[in-house]
């Protein structure tokens, strides 16, 4: 019980309070839109730049360990497209419904709840899996859409597309600037390191109440068995599938406890996104997003009694 009161449950009360502001008309759309700009434009970005940064490629990158998650990570795209596809749904909403099973929520949820359960120096293992999780995310998800709806069609224009979507995002723009300097061995100089530490401590917090404000435009439309689909998928399989090949590839303590309880975070809002930049499976990927998020409450808190 502790750990769902001084773990997660801190996480979700700045996730309400965000929710019951907006609802309250305290709180306007505009601010939340500006909230989140900030948020995922700037100070997350700049949070996972020195991060990566400054992080022991070395140590910290091991197959194994981003094998275990992605492993995962695979699975609950598979199940939630052929599972959304024996539903009776086109190839191009399974697609999307399969994203939903494989961007987990790994930094405005995952990198919150790790550093309270496990402190911040374990954080360095969330990193290297957020590092490659967007491109990874991304390459996989338009490259099966583009694909399924190319039905036979050339693909000369898949790269350019891969790359705008991962690369016209902030997030991934962070991290790429993060290896440059990490691999440059570059020093970043004391004045620049504390203007980044100023920016980092307001990440997270704000992201989260930015996300319950985001989370109140969401409804619960759509076929309930592809949203339960979604969540089995995110919230079950994903995380199970990461314990089992963390287990079997010696991960240790600290490797296991990131990979899983990153696997376990609820569908992030750029499932959402996905879905509508292609205009499809828009209702069910809101949906999972809306109830992943609610009902991770409980899952995560299982997986924290799991873990070592």
């Amino acid at each position: 019980m502790s750990a769902l009161l001084d773990v997660i449950l801190p996480v979700f009360l700045v996730i309400g309070g965000g929710y019951l502001a907006v609802w309250r008309g305290l709180f306007s759309d505009a601010s939340v839109d500006g909230l989140m700009a900030f948020t995922q434009g700037f100070a997350i970005p700049m949070l996972l730049f020195r991060a990566i940064a400054t992080l022991d490629l070395g140590a910290e990158f091991t197959w194994p360990l981003l094998a275990s998650f992605y492993l995962g990570a695979v699975s609950g795209f598979l199940a939630g497209l052929l599972g959304a596809r024996a539903l009776g749904r086109s190839w191009e909403d399974s697609v999307a419904i399969g994203f939903c099973g494989l961007f987990s929520n790994s930094v405005l949820l995952g990198l919150p709840i790790a550093e309270r359960a496990f402190g911040a120096e374990a954080l360095r293992f969330n990193y290297a899996i957020i590092a490659v999780h967007a491109p990874f995310c991304y390459l996989l998800g338009v490259t099966a859409m583009e694909t399924v709806r190319a039905r036979g069609a050339p693909l000369s224009g898949l790269p350019r597309k891969v790359g705008r979507a991962m690369f016209h995002n902030a997030l991934v723009i962070g991290i790429a600037l993060g290896f440059a300097v990490n691999l440059a061995g570059i020093t970043l100089p004391k004045v620049i390191d504390d203007a980044l530490s100023l920016m980092i401590r307001a990440a997270l917090p704000a992201a989260l109440f930015g996300l319950g404000g985001i989370l109140l435009r969401y409804r619960i439309e759509g076929d309930l068995r592809i949203i339960a689909l979604i969540s089995a998928a995110s919230l079950v399989l994903h995380p199970s599938v990461a314990w089992v090949a963390g287990t079997a590839l010696g991960l240790s303590v600290d490797q296991l406890r990131a990979a899983v309880l990153t696997a376990a975070m609820a569908p992030g809002v750029n499932t959402y996104i996905f879905a509508n930049i292609y205009g499809t499976a828009r209702r069910s990927a809101a949906s999972g997003v809306l109830i992943g998020t609610a009902a991770s409450i409980l899952s995560v808190w299982v997986w924290l009694l799991i873990l070592p």
